[in-house]
């Protein structure tokens, strides 16, 4: 390696309690660590960080992108910005103020902000970070995960080669060190990211119109919960909800009913026993008249039950408005 990348990390700073930095007295990481676990839903806001920052680079509804992943489609200079969105939407998140040296103050600490999508210890650590507590960040849109640690940064918990600025890696010694907040929790789900390519093929025909692929997607995501977001990515539109109620309308004469959180849409839903839909979510179901006796779950609407239809049952049109207040 070049004589020139091989740079040294300076001593770390003492901690301002007098407790050795980096070892098990560490009062700074004590606090810090109290101050993160003291939050309410701390998990679940770290969570929709995450997704936030990642919806928003991908900017669904102007570009109609659902991949962060896909090098055709996002750009590296955008991947590493998500990394500087991140910090912004989780200083914003938990009112953090800046830090004198580092990106925040926590307990009256300096913490540093690092995150990574490509590993669970890809962040890379500059020269000036050493001596500091760091907030490790990760999350994974491919398998839906994310974790949140804190570590004290001193040079032997690195690893001894860094990259052309000077930055290192944590090491496999030093990575027994960081103190998990949260070790794979549940990141909000990236809907359009784990559909079959043949779905999303279908969805993103080039031929059909943006109305047309949101009925698509209500006509081949069936039984499950669809979100706002992935709505408005295929819409490549803020205004999901009047795309949601004209497929509702398009989709009447296949006999697939589209639900919603209210109007007596949950009621349906339960009736039928399907996920009920929370604000801002939809679910769709193909349904048909019930049969004489038959056992499937049923729910009324207008005055008629109907039932979960099989696939080889001929569609039925249903009422094209079925919410109480419709």
């Amino acid at each position: 390696m070049d004589d020139t990348l091989d740079l040294q990390f300076p001593e770390p700073a003492p901690s301002r309690r007098g407790a050795t930095v980096g070892s098990a007295n560490d009062h700074a990481l004590d606090a810090v660590e109290s101050w993160f676990r003291s939050q309410s839903k701390m998990e679940e806001r770290f969570g929709q960080i995450f997704r936030q920052a990642i919806d928003e680079v991908l900017d669904g509804q102007r570009t109609a992108r659902f991949d962060i992943y896909a090098d055709e489609v996002v750009t590296k200079t955008e991947r590493t910005y998500l990394g500087t969105k991140v910090e912004i939407i989780c200083q914003d998140e938990f009112h953090l103020d800046r830090g004198q040296e580092m990106d925040y103050s926590v307990a009256g600490h300096d913490v540093d902000a690092k995150f990574s999508m490509s590993s669970l210890f890809g962040q890379a650590i500059p020269r000036e970070a050493v001596g500091h507590i760091c907030l490790l960040m990760h999350a994974s849109d491919k398998t839906a995960e994310f974790s949140v640690g804190l570590v004290h940064i001193t040079p032997e918990i690195l690893n001894a080669s860094s990259n052309q600025d000077g930055k290192k890696t944590i090491s496999v010694a030093g990575r027994s060190r960081v103190r998990w907040l949260v070790r794979k929790g549940d990141l909000p789900e990236n809907q359009l990211l784990r559909l079959p390519p043949s779905t999303l093929k279908a969805i993103f025909n080039g031929k059909l119109s943006k109305q047309e692929r949101v009925n698509e997607l209500f006509r081949l995501v069936q039984g499950r919960i669809i979100y706002r977001r992935s709505v408005t990515t295929v819409a490549q539109q803020q205004d999901g909800p009047k795309r949601v109620r004209d497929a509702r309308l398009a989709l009447a004469n296949q006999g697939i009913v589209i639900l919603g959180y209210r109007d007596g849409h949950p009621e349906i839903a339960r009736a039928l026993k399907l996920p009920i839909p929370r604000q801002s979510e939809w679910i769709s179901r193909r349904v048909v008249p019930r049969p004489l006796g038959d056992p499937r779950p049923a729910a009324s609407i207008q005055g008629v039950y109907y039932v979960p239809a099989h696939p080889d049952e001929a569609f039925h049109r249903i009422p094209p408005r079925y919410g109480v207040g419709e």
